[in-house]
């Protein structure tokens, strides 16, 4: 039985919504893969990746086998695509569960070429450049070894070729014009080789909004899916409005209930520390939700929450397993009162990119801090 006073609400409805949206955006020709790795960024990978199957996702994306796995043992029959590589050994599982690996170092190519060979079967597998970001996928001058290593693997399929752009938000940034430039030269060497891959695929969410050039025939859409994407920039500044924007819809709400009340007198220092000293006698609220289960400490004395069609200020430090919010005006507040900590009611909303602002991060972080403590409540 599941008694925790602080719960997630998860919107399939939603989900499956963003998903159209972005189809809508890219139009019929781009083929979309649904990013569900990291637990579907906090929201539950299994119940988002069947949602998004049964919306038509012909692609999900993950960032290893041990993600993909429990999809396969949930019935998910999507195409999986494993964008960080895999490990030493597990090539076996992969030709076994159909997954399709990211490669570019030579022993990829080798034990995957043994394992599609003893399986007896053919297995495709898509080629990752690394064209400026710096971190995984081959260098253009490595590149000729790769392929000649791809052409000796007859049992391997270069069935896609990819990238990933380190500066995609910022609409200034001349890295990606030259990570554009070096990932067409990387498609002309592979051709030249005489591979063909079908799938070619460098846009994330935020280029899919605002690069339309970088589609190629395939995007990779993630955090757009949950409902958020990044601010963009140009010349330092954020900008927004025009065409850089995609009506998504957060998929997650986060809710706790008040624990305790308290009433304090004037001058009366809260919570670890003493940060926060009352201005006034104050009537303030405790919730059962603190850092250990992914509230961010630096919302403390900054953030705020929802509590009865009003906006309640974060007041002391957060702390482990509570938070203090000060509540005093507000008509009615009881013990066991719905508190949102991530969400919108009534015209008010608190989202993960407030928070993110707030705590120097990103809503990709706020979302995936969202501890497995936190019960998730699926609504389709």
């Amino acid at each position: 039985m599941a008694t925790r006073p602080t719960w997630a609400e998860v919107s399939l409805a939603n989900l499956r919504q963003n998903f159209r949206t972005v189809v809508k955006h890219v139009g019929a020709r781009i083929t979309v893969c649904a990013v569900v790795k990291a637990d579907a960024y906090g929201h539950g990978a299994v119940e988002c990746s069947r949602a998004l199957q049964a919306e038509g996702a012909k692609w999900l994306g993950v960032t290893s086998l041990d993600e993909a796995i429990p999809l396969r043992e949930a019935g998910i029959e999507s195409r999986i695509l494993l964008m960080t590589g895999f490990w030493r050994g597990e090539e076996n599982e992969i030709v076994h569960l159909r997954l399709t690996p990211t490669v570019w170092e030579p022993w990829h190519i080798e034990s995957l070429e043994n394992a599609a060979a003893s399986a007896g079967t053919l297995h495709g597998v898509h080629l990752k450049v690394d064209t400026g970001m710096g971190r995984l996928g081959v260098a253009l001058a490595e590149l000729p070894s790769v392929l000649k290593a791809l052409a000796a693997s007859p049992h391997l399929i270069v069935e896609g070729i990819s990238t990933h752009l380190a500066s995609s938000e910022i609409m200034d940034a001349p890295s990606v014009a030259e990570q554009e430039r070096r990932f067409e030269e990387a498609q002309r060497m592979v051709r030249a080789a005489g591979f063909d891959p079908t799938l070619a695929h460098v846009a994330n969410t935020s280029a899919l909004i605002s690069r339309r050039e970088t589609w190629n025939n395939m995007v990779r859409p993630g955090v757009a899916l949950y409902g958020y994407y990044l601010p963009f920039q140009r010349a330092g500044r954020e900008v927004s409005g025009g065409t850089l924007r995609l009506p998504v819809k957060p998929v997650l709400t986060w809710k706790t209930r008040i624990l305790s009340l308290r009433n304090f007198a004037a001058n009366q220092a809260l919570g670890y520390g003493g940060t926060y000293v009352t201005k006034a006698p104050a009537h303030v609220a405790v919730l059962p939700v603190g850092y250990a289960v992914g509230y961010n400490r630096q919302l403390s004395n900054r953030g705020r929450v929802i509590v009865r069609d009003h906006y309640a200020p974060i007041v002391g430090s957060i702390s482990m397993d509570l938070t203090l919010v000060d509540v005093t005006g507000i008509p009615g507040i009881t013990v066991g009162d719905e508190v949102i900590l991530l969400g919108t009611l009534d015209g008010l909303s608190v989202d993960a990119l407030e928070h993110a602002r707030l705590a120097n991060s990103s809503p990709y972080e706020i979302l995936c801090n969202i501890s497995k403590r936190v019960p998730r409540r699926y609504e389709s």
